[in-house]
């Protein structure tokens, strides 16, 4: 039976990822992992000129992104718009939710809530490098699509 969560922004543990280049963000869980089994809310901090992921999309999660502060750049497959404070985007699962959010102000941090639904197997697809990402319990590993090979490759004769 899970509980009632009330936190805050300030009081939740920020964490710093990226490759710290192009993609170096903060994220802060406001829904601790294990706590929910339907959704997942982070609050993430973009500083100027950064994004936090490669353009992507999931095929079985989707999100909702709220801009609490500052403004950026959004890329879906419709093209890229301005993003703002007060503004509200909605990603379907599938090729059509397609995104990168990228902090365009020369001078301010863009702040944004993250409400995600939660796919035990999360499968992640990356248009511009041609990968993919698996993530579960038991595997947490992006491949390039181009090393596929046939379902049956390697197994032998019997």
């Amino acid at each position: 039976m899970g509980k009632i969560i009330h936190t805050s922004y300030e009081d939740l543990r920020p964490r710093r990822d990226g490759d710290g280049d192009l993609y170096d963000y903060e994220r802060r869980r406001a829904i601790p992992e294990g706590a929910s089994r339907h959704c997942r809310v982070s609050f993430y901090r973009l500083e100027p000129g950064k994004s936090n992921y490669p353009y992507h999309y999931h095929l079985d999660r989707e999100e909702v992104f709220y801009i609490v502060g500052g403004e950026g750049t959004l890329r879906t497959p419709d093209g890229e718009r301005t993003v703002r404070t007060g503004d509200l985007v909605f990603f379907p699962a599938g090729e059509s939710g397609a995104h990168k959010l990228t902090n365009t102000s020369p001078d301010s941090p863009l702040l944004y809530i993250d409400f995600d639904t939660i796919a035990e197997t999360d499968v992640a697809v990356y248009p511009d490098s041609g990968k993919t990402g698996i993530w579960s319990p038991a595997l947490g590993k992006v491949f390039r699509l181009a090393d596929s090979v046939d379902y049956y490759d390697g197994e032998g004769k019997e």
